[in-house]
């Protein structure tokens, strides 16, 4: 870590299936602790994993937009002066036969090698930014769930660190794409992809004890956009979601509310992304499914979720200064 009371200015993007987001912060470090100002934050949809799930490879198109918005982002790094830059990449990019040539095309724009990352690692640069506004010395075991575009990380831990995580192939677009092709998604249709996210949580259980969480904590636009569902927001206002704290049922009803939507009716909520439309039904599915099994899993000791409008993207950047 840098000294205590000195200030970095610090880029990070993050690089997913669904959207791309640059972080320029400053970083202060004060009595051990790291606290991050926002300078810019910015997303932009640009479907880098469309069709990977099905052909293996990085289309021409989703390259081009997601070669944009890069170019967006370097100018603006440049122009605020981040003294430290890291790009890194998740799911869609492991998974893809052609990735050499997204990274050689981000190294020409950024000057940096993007970095394709484990999903170990993803897990834990998730928690990082997840709990970098809880209290320091907290001693509560929190789960925290990334869900993406692509993949879905769950991560258990408490304030000294990561005590066990796992990456999933479960998220938002790669669900839509593989189970929920009508609109609206048939019963049918839903029931198929809700075994296969209750399969994927099975998997997780192997390696990372879910019934041992004291609180829940999601994180990602996903879980943003659900929450705003659910507080019935007239514009999407990331002071209201972060921190908010919504029962199982709440959650509930705001999945089943956008899954049976038309694609119509999604894209008139004034809080719903454009890019977001088409596979939120799919993102709300999972995580109104996650939610219940882990009141399951406790026994009704954790009954709702904490969103975080702090995720990956805040790892990114506090993983800069190490």
């Amino acid at each position: 870590m840098e000294n205590a009371n000195h200030v970095v200015r610090v880029a990070a993007v993050d690089c997913g299936t669904n959207s791309i987001r640059l972080l320029i912060a400053d970083a202060e470090t004060a009595d051990g602790v790291t606290r991050l100002t926002d300078v810019v934050r910015l997303m932009r949809i640009v479907r880098l994993g469309e069709g990977v799930d099905a052909t293996g490879r990085l289309s021409p198109e989703a390259l081009d937009r997601t070669f944009a918005a890069t170019d967006e982002y370097a100018a603006l790094i440049k122009e605020h002066g981040a003294e430290k830059v890291r790009f890194v990449a998740t799911s869609a990019t492991r998974d893809a036969e052609n990735r050499e040539e997204f990274m050689e095309g981000v190294r020409a724009r950024l000057g940096v090698s993007p970095e394709v990352i484990s999903g170990d690692e993803e897990a834990g640069l998730s928690f990082a930014g997840a709990t970098s506004v809880l209290p320091a010395g907290d001693g509560t075991r929190t789960l925290v769930v990334d869900l993406g575009g692509g993949s879905t990380e769950f991560v258990l831990g408490t304030s000294e660190g990561v005590l066990a995580a796992k990456s999933t192939d479960m998220g938002c677009v790669r669900f839509t794409e593989r189970h929920l092709v009508s609109d609206p998604p048939t019963d049918a249709q839903i029931a198929m992809a809700r075994g296969d996210i209750l399969d994927m949580v099975a998997q997780v259980l192997e390696t990372v004890p879910l019934s041992t969480a004291d609180r829940l904590v999601g994180v990602a636009g996903t879980i943003t956009t659900v929450s705003a569902h659910a507080l019935k927001l007239p514009e999407y206002s990331s002071a209201a979601i972060h921190g908010s704290e919504l029962s199982a049922e709440a959650i509930g009803d705001a999945a089943r509310s956008l899954l049976h939507m038309s694609h119509d009716e999604r894209a008139a909520l004034p809080y719903m992304h454009p890019g977001r439309v088409d596979v939120i039904g799919a993102g709300a599915l999972i995580w109104k499914t996650i939610v219940d099994r882990m009141a399951e899993l406790t026994d009704g000791r954790v009954e709702s979720a904490v969103t975080s409008e702090h995720d990956i993207l805040d790892g990114i950047a506090l993983s800069t200064l190490r």
